[in-house]
């Protein structure tokens, strides 16, 4: 689906998706959470990006949530509901399962359906005027499993149920010290430091970054649950690849490694 609320751009192997809906603090919709996805599919199929960064337009907000203006023609019926949620859901299982790293980066609000969206990445990097919060018990709405603990398994149970119960907002430090985001930096110089950071893990081998992340998330699940063969084939594939002879002749030569991905 197209529209002008979802945009995107390629920096060179950095691929960025911008939330372009700013005249609302970027509230998402459903039609903004299909074109998103068609956006990640793009990206994870294109080979020369290496990394993605999900950014909001503006500086008042990365997403405010979802746009509550359409609840009442788009959300109040069960089968509207299921519809909506079907849209977001594709979107973020696109998020958190694309072979790629994600990074948030983030101004303003990031709340309600805007922070899922970031604890859907793989890293969170705020401007010092971020603000954090999940307001669902202000407005009766209840939150899935899955999205409540994508928020336990950072903040731990504790913390998530005060950020829950209350609905309060939170700023950049005290989202950072409850470990929501991963770095706070000066607003003037969020996109040059997250770009920066960008280019520096898009250098290193992309077999390694995704074993990295498919281990990780795999470790993140019950036991029960884990998927042993992913991990142990994930791992093989670096050891087998043309990269893992890169980098053993950069280092013994002392340059940098040059890596393809094969």
């Amino acid at each position: 689906m197209s529209t002008d609320k979802i945009l995107s751009r390629k920096d060179g192997p950095v691929g960025v998706l911008v939330f372009n809906n700013p005249e609302r603090r970027n509230a998402i919709s459903p039609e903004m959470s299909l074109a998103a996805a068609g956006v990640l599919e793009e990206f994870s199929g294109d080979r020369a990006i290496r990394v993605i960064v999900l950014t909001g337009a503006g500086d008042k907000a990365f997403v405010s949530g979802a746009d509550i203006s359409k609840f009442e023609s788009a959300r109040a019926t069960p089968e509207q509901r299921e519809q909506w949620d079907r849209a977001s859901g594709r979107f973020r299982d696109l998020l958190r399962t694309v072979g790629k790293p994600t990074i948030a980066m983030i101004r303003g609000y990031c709340v309600g359906g805007g922070l899922g969206i970031a604890l859907s990445c793989d890293l969170r990097i705020s401007a010092e005027n971020g603000e954090f919060g999940i307001p669902a018990a202000k407005l009766g709405i209840g939150y899935a499993a899955e999205a409540v603990g994508q928020l336990v398994n950072l903040v731990g149970p504790s913390s998530a149920k005060d950020i829950l119960y209350s609905g309060r907002r939170m700023n950049a430090q005290e989202a950072l010290r409850l470990g929501l985001v991963n770095q706070v930096v000066a607003a003037g110089e969020l996109e040059h430091y997250v770009m920066e950071y960008a280019r520096g893990v898009a250098a290193n081998a992309p077999l390694s970054l995704i074993a990295a992340k498919r281990v990780v998330d795999e470790l993140m699940k019950d036991p029960e649950r884990r998927d042993h063969a992913l991990c142990q084939r994930v791992v093989a594939d670096c050891f087998a690849s043309q990269d893992y002879v890169e980098g053993r002749r950069a280092f013994m030569e002392k340059r940098k490694p040059v890596f393809t991905g094969t």
